[in-house]
């Protein structure tokens, strides 16, 4: 085995893996060949751009790095990164989707994230369109994009507030984001500190026991005690 020769000196790219990896998914991962394209997952969809962000099977069987690291011979590399991707299907972590491209036929797998599951369920819809050879699926959408809802009802962008809305929209559904824009103009709380409270509260708790409704004297009681006593108007 040749020694790794350590990490370089100087800033050296990240990939950002979710905390719930280590506490619930790395203990139940019992097979090498999935763990190793879960990680490689990780780092191939940091490599994309855009709201859409998928693999497809046909790269993953192209990428000959990867595929080496399952086993030298190229054929039987192969079939262990198909099963690799059947086990990480059935586990919950990529979602699988067939549509039809200009190559034909391609499976696509996304993050089991809020967002894939949004691009999931908007393609099972027939809410998309063929793409070109490299991107075989566009998504439909008429939602206005998100720096445009926040110019258009919270105020101006600054640098740093396009950083956190670039960030929210690889984390949370766009319909989410829409409607906690809507809330913050409701209760004249026109920032984005109050949005994202309000979105995060809906990814800890449940959107549908979220503060879309007004709460309680109960649940006045309770947030005005907690971490949500500034979003909560009384």
């Amino acid at each position: 085995m040749k020694p790794f020769a350590g990490f370089p000196p100087g800033k050296i790219p990240m990939i950002r893996v979710p905390s719930q990896f280590f506490t619930d998914l790395l203990g139940a991962i019992d097979d090498l060949d999935e763990l190793k394209l879960t990680l490689y997952a990780f780092w191939a969809l940091q490599q994309q751009e855009g709201e859409l962000r998928y693999l497809l099977k046909r790269e993953i069987l192209q990428d000959t790095r990867f595929l080496q690291s399952l086993d030298s011979d190229p054929q039987r590399a192969a079939e262990r990164a198909l099963a690799a991707l059947e086990r990480a299907v059935a586990r919950g972590t990529l979602l699988h989707v067939s549509v039809e491209g200009v190559r034909g036929s391609e499976d696509l797998y996304f993050m089991n994230t809020a967002h894939g599951r949004n691009a999931v369920q908007a393609i099972a819809a027939g809410h998309y369109e063929p793409g070109d050879r490299d991107t075989p699926v566009l998504l439909i959408s008429e939602r206005p994009s998100v720096y445009t809802l926040y110019e258009e009802n919270i105020g101006p962008l600054t640098p740093l507030i396009a950083e956190e809305l670039r960030a929210a929209e690889q984390e949370y559904p766009p319909a989410w984001i829409e409607e906690a824009v809507r809330i913050a103009v409701e209760r004249n709380a026109r920032n984005w500190r109050f949005i994202r409270r309000v979105l995060e509260r809906w990814q800890t708790e449940g959107k549908d026991r979220g503060i879309a409704q007004r709460p309680s004297k109960a649940d006045r009681y309770r947030y005005i005690q907690g971490p949500y006593s500034d979003i909560v108007d009384y």
